[in-house]
């Protein structure tokens, strides 16, 4: 075996994978340059000895009713032992066993492996294994994830872009539950899925993405009703001076959302309060029983601020001075010390959100929805960001995740933001990763996971390596899933697995046995030259036309997606006429799908691909389309309701585009009085009523 080969075999143990096959179905064989730059990036491994000496791995997953043996590494002559078991409730259990009663699985003299059976009875939850000098977190998952019941529709929104008559400019929470008012009746919709609410920057246009967030575990205030806040009517009149109430209706009438002036506004006005009314016992006790997790967030936020002010050219942890880079150094101890009340400050935002977010999903299921807030897990996190700052061990550096060439991105994608190292997670017991679900999925009925083969691989993209030379490298996929379907349970919500792009069928074979709904967009349910049609589409998922990278459907048709990547740059004229070409093709596929699914007459004229026109009575065929298939869920965007032709996010731009800032064509209030609006949702409560997804 050469060198190459040792090297192919000790990547191949530690997760990369070796070949993989492009959407194109070309197979790509992981370099020698790619395996040695990744084992780099993962860093040396512990000798064999030391791990053999720890007689329990750090964290075990297992399904109820039939949990997997426990390895055990002892040494061979170990005969009696006692293991105890303490459960979430602090009861215990004490497990005796003869070591020399079980077989060998495995050994390094003078140590073997034995695998020792648990008990069947097992309750659901995080508990605790003890085995002489060792620990281990116990993992007992249900068999399943919450599944749907009977098929219903939502409404998919970006929370920032609702207008309304009252708020500052962003949409909040107030507006949010206004539009479930809408909503319910005037669709059938049973869910709304939202955008991300994670905590971001607030400064447009590099720092506004939900999917690039400053944090997974807490969210963004700026959606906060500030109104709303206790101990607002107190400072009403130092808050709405004239200078305010002028930069809050021009903020309100911008058509774009404008993030650090809004955040500006909402800061100044919060500030008041919190001096007037500072953080009841209800909020200070919250945000202590939120621990080590929200009070680095506070500290960074406070930092970030403080350094901010200070210099005005510091934007990033990276670039703060050193002593500060450190969440654990002596100087931001100092700082957290002499600042306890700005860092309270951050706290209590944080619990004001919780608290109104809580409110919206109680409303939504008092007024009859049967799953209310749809949230979205963000794949990614900020590098630059505060979970970084926070947690920089959890994350591999050396390395970026991506995705390989693609029809969507023909030289693949390079995401920017580090894998997370699982090694570290499984020690911890998964708690951040726990976390981010929990948080997220918090005060909802159902959850989106972003890119969910996150679960069963990443893309890893070497440093001074481009997307085209990056190698798939394997997670632990069996504790995550299994972790992702205990949370799901113990919420009582859906998950939905947004599984597009390079997917591997046991993937979502996988997914759909953990009761997992696959996502499915029009625009990719395909085979060979042709759509799928309706009854194609597989029970369990959801249906959707798009996401925020892509197209609406009026953008699909008139080709407004192509004449923005023209705009921004990104498509020379010879790129824009073969895209325009292709266009026709697609929309005339889709034709050809529409009328074999009698939703358009056969002999539609094949002149109509190209026209860049979408009428009502093609809007209306694929609306329906969406409607009549066979999954679980239908989700339709606002955008697609309202028939806007703009898309929320141009991959490849900053500020070429107006990325995560478009509002909403009407206001929440012109939605049930102008016609042209209220024949939108009449359409779509046609096409809920008619497939039985009332």
């Amino acid at each position: 075996m050469n060198s190459d080969e040792v090297l192919s075999r000790k990547a191949e143990l530690h997760g990369v994978q070796q070949q993989f096959w492009d959407i194109f179905g070309h197979p790509h064989i992981t370099t020698p340059e790619t395996n040695r730059a990744i084992l780099t990036a993962l860093g040396p491994e512990p000798a064999a000895e030391e791990l053999w000496r720890k007689p329990l791995p750090p964290t075990h997953v297992v399904l109820q009713n039939k949990p997997k043996p426990i390895p055990i590494r002892c040494l061979a002559d170990a005969a009696h032992a006692e293991m105890t078991l303490r459960f979430e409730d602090e009861t215990k259990r004490v497990i005796s066993f003869n070591l020399q009663d079980i077989p060998i699985t495995s050994q390094l003299a003078p140590f073997v492996e034995r695998a020792v059976e648990l008990p069947a009875d097992l309750p659901l939850g995080y508990h605790t294994l003890h085995l002489w000098n060792t620990t281990c977190r116990l993992i007992v998952a249900p068999e399943s994830a919450i599944v749907p019941t009977h098929r219903c529709a939502g409404l998919g929104i970006t929370l920032w872009g609702l207008r309304s008559e009252r708020n500052w400019g962003v949409g909040d929470f107030r507006d949010l539950t206004q539009l479930l008012d809408w909503a319910h009746p005037a669709l059938h919709a049973q869910f709304l899925a939202l955008n991300p609410l994670h905590a971001i920057q607030n400064r447009k246009p590099y720092n506004s993405s939900p999917y690039l967030p400053n944090s997974t575990y807490y969210r963004n205030f700026l959606y906060l009703d500030v109104e709303a806040v206790p101990g607002y009517d107190q400072v009403r009149g130092q808050i709405e001076t004239p200078g305010h109430c002028a930069e809050r209706d021009a903020l309100r009438d911008s058509e774009t959302v404008e993030y650090e002036r809004a955040a500006a506004l909402k800061l100044t006005a919060l500030a008041k309060i919190y001096a007037a009314a500072p953080p009841t016992d209800e909020a200070q006790n919250w945000i202590a029983n939120e621990g080590e997790l929200l009070r680095l967030f506070a500290v960074y936020s406070a930092l970030d601020e403080h350094l901010h002010a200070k210099d005005p050219d510091l934007w990033i942890w990276p670039d703060w001075p050193e002593e500060f880079r450190d969440p654990n150094s002596r100087a931001v101890a100092e700082f957290a010390a002499q600042n306890p009340d700005r860092i309270q400050f951050h706290g209590w935002l944080q619990w004001l959100v919780d608290r109104q977010i809580e409110q919206v999903q109680a409303h939504a299921k008092a007024i009859g929805m049967s799953i209310g807030l749809y949230h979205d897990l963000a794949l990614a996190t900020d590098r630059c960001g505060s979970d970084l700052w926070a947690h920089r061990p959890f994350y591999i550096s050396g390395c970026r995740v991506g995705s390989p060439p693609d029809d969507f991105s023909p030289t693949g994608q390079d995401w920017s933001f580090p894998p997370p190292n699982s090694e570290k997670h499984r020690e911890d017991g998964y708690r951040l990763y726990i976390d981010s679900i929990r948080k997220t999925l918090r005060h909802g009925g159902a959850l989106r996971i972003d890119h969910v083969m996150r679960l069963f691989r990443l893309y890893w993209i070497p440093e001074a390596h481009d997307a085209t030379q990056g190698a798939y490298v394997r997670d632990r996929a069996e504790d995550l899933v299994r972790i992702l379907m205990l949370e799901s349970v113990r919420a009582n919500a859906i998950v939905i697995g947004e599984d597009l792009g390079t997917v591997e069928p046991a993937v979502r074979e996988a997914l759909a046995h953990a009761g997992i709904l696959s996502y499915r967009l029009l625009y990719f349910e395909r085979e060979h030259d042709r759509f799928k049609s309706p009854a194609e589409y597989p029970e369990s998922s959801l249906t959707a036309s798009t996401t925020h990278d892509l197209p609406t459907i009026t953008g699909f048709w008139t080709g407004a997606d192509i004449d923005a990547r023209r705009s921004a740059g990104r498509l020379d004229e010879a790129g824009y006429q073969a895209q325009g070409e292709d266009r026709i093709r697609e929309k005339q596929r889709l034709l050809d799908a529409l009328a074999a699914a009698d939703l358009l007459p056969v002999d539609h004229s094949r002149e109509a691909a190209k026209i860049p026109v979408l009428t009502p009575e093609l809007h209306y065929a694929i609306v329906g389309f969406l409607a009549t298939t066979k999954s679980m869920l239908w989700l339709i965007n606002q955008e697609d309701m309202t028939k806007e032709p703009d898309q929320q996010n141009l991959p490849g731009t900053t500020s070429e585009y107006p990325n995560w800032s478009r509002k909403m064509r009407w206001s929440i209030e012109e939605l049930g009085t102008l016609k042209e609006a209220v024949d939108c949702a009449a359409m779509v409560r046609h096409w809920v009523e008619k497939t039985g997804r009332a």
